[in-house]
């Protein structure tokens, strides 16, 4: 029911996926209603809010941009840290763009899981829908319906042996994006590197930062698991959505969907505060111990009985 930050500092550093530019990232205590911010610590500490306001552009990753100022590639990091359920977070980095280390949100897991939680002295508040939005281009779509907590559905389809149709839906928390999703990486086809190079993309990437799909296999496997690829586009959902600002509760089905529309269904939402409204964990707390009572009640006897 309460806000929480990390207790201690943790920090990582490795080369972003597609400036190749090296940084150090950096997760540091907050107070609350801070939200999660990104700091450009090269650049004065300049702030970047993860909220949808601030989506630059989601061709290959989301990047966000305020006054100008870029950082890319955030969403694996934004996964872990909403998934944690952690609210209140600066995020120091001294480059343009969040490194990819291993291409999951495994080490960003870690970094949490040395850092800690605490609870802050402030009521935690939640996003939640109330009607359903979706967004469609084409045979991908994606839509938000409510629910009393955050659940995801994502199904991918790629016409390779290895991949084809896979669907992931669970309900999302600590324990479950731990085991589930964290240790799933980011995914390329070696048909699309050199163009993608040419576009001044993936500078960074490598056999140690991606699973790489021949025309019909892998160059780097094994496998973390067998449909890694599904799991990993949950994993960029969920941190997609982070950006809404605050935690969720709500249910999102994702179909053959990616970081443009994701970040349009975040917009679109927040842009309608028709569709949502805002409450506290105590709310929440108090409707699940009033359901939970009328279940124990007694049932009146029937005439004759």
């Amino acid at each position: 029911m309460f806000q929480t930050t990390i207790t201690r500092e943790s920090c990582a550093e490795g080369v972003g996926l597609h400036t190749g530019v090296h940084g150090c990232v950096r997760l540091v205590p907050a107070p609350a209603e801070t939200g999660i911010v990104f700091r450009r610590v090269d650049l004065d500490n300049f702030p970047i809010e993860a909220q949808g306001h601030n989506v630059a552009r989601v061709s290959y990753a989301t990047s966000l941009m305020k006054q100008g100022v870029l950082l890319s590639t955030t969403e694996h990091l934004l996964a872990a840290i909403y998934s944690c359920g952690i609210d209140n977070i600066y995020i120091d980095i001294n480059s343009i763009e969040v490194p990819i280390l291993d291409g999951s949100a495994e080490p960003f897991m870690q970094m949490l899981e040395h850092s800690g939680v605490r609870k802050l002295r402030r009521k935690r508040r939640y996003l939640k829908v109330l009607k359903p939005l979706e967004v469609s281009e084409g045979d991908r779509r994606i839509g938000i319906y409510p629910a009393d907590e955050f659940r995801v559905r994502c199904y991918v389809d790629f016409p390779h042996p290895l991949v084809g149709q896979q669907e992931v839906e669970m309900a999302v928390g600590p324990d479950t994006f731990r085991h589930l999703l964290a240790r799933a990486r980011t995914f390329c086809f070696d048909r699309d590197i050199t163009p993608l190079r040419a576009m001044g993309l993936i500078r960074g990437g490598s056999l140690e930062n991606a699973i790489v799909l021949t025309q019909d296999g892998i160059m780097n496997g094994p496998l973390r698991f067998p449909d890694e690829f599904g799991r990993h586009k949950a994993l960029d959902l969920i941190g997609d959505l982070a950006l809404a600002g605050l935690p969720l509760l709500a249910r999102v089905e994702a179909h053959k969907a990616g970081h443009s529309l994701h970040t349009q269904l975040v917009s679109q939402l927040l842009a309608d505060p028709s569709l949502w409204t805002i409450t506290t964990g105590e709310a929440i707390h108090a409707k699940e111990e009033e359901a939970y009572q009328s279940v124990l009640s007694p049932v009146p006897a029937a005439p004759g009985d």
